[in-house]
């Protein structure tokens, strides 16, 4: 078993897409409508969803916007340099939440990012190997 991908309700399909794929740099893997349940269902993704898990935007077209609730916690994405990331993040337009530093109480290198709904995804530096 492995995980496939992870599902988030999006109030934008057009500008979550923009986010994941052009400040965080993911491809758009799949993206197809149903009409008849009135809805759009995107994955995004940094290699295709057979190889690695993927995010599953989902698009509910009478819905504008969604309460995160507190059962959510966070995505998490590997990065080579947390710093380099979000400095790169915050040029393409994204909004970092916590800048690139250890972790409280330990010393691997974080960061948080917020996309357009306001879910949070973790920046965590891999460590050399």
């Amino acid at each position: 078993m492995r995980i496939l991908h992870t599902m988030i309700r999006v109030g934008s399909l057009e500008r979550s897409l923009a986010f994941y794929t052009e400040v965080l740099g993911m491809r758009l893997l799949s993206r197809k409508d149903y009409p008849e349940g009135r809805f759009t269902l995107a994955f995004v993704g940094y290699r295709d969803e057979s190889e690695e898990a993927a995010v599953e935007l989902t698009y509910n077209w009478d819905i504008a916007s969604y309460e995160i609730g507190n059962g959510f916690g966070h995505l998490a994405l590997a990065v080579d340099d947390a710093y380099k990331a979000c400095a790169r993040i915050k040029a393409r337009g994204g909004k970092v939440t916590r800048e690139a530093g250890p972790m409280k109480h330990g010393t691997t290198v974080i960061a948080f990012v917020e996309d357009p709904d306001g879910y949070k995804i973790e920046l965590i530096e891999r460590k050399p190997s």
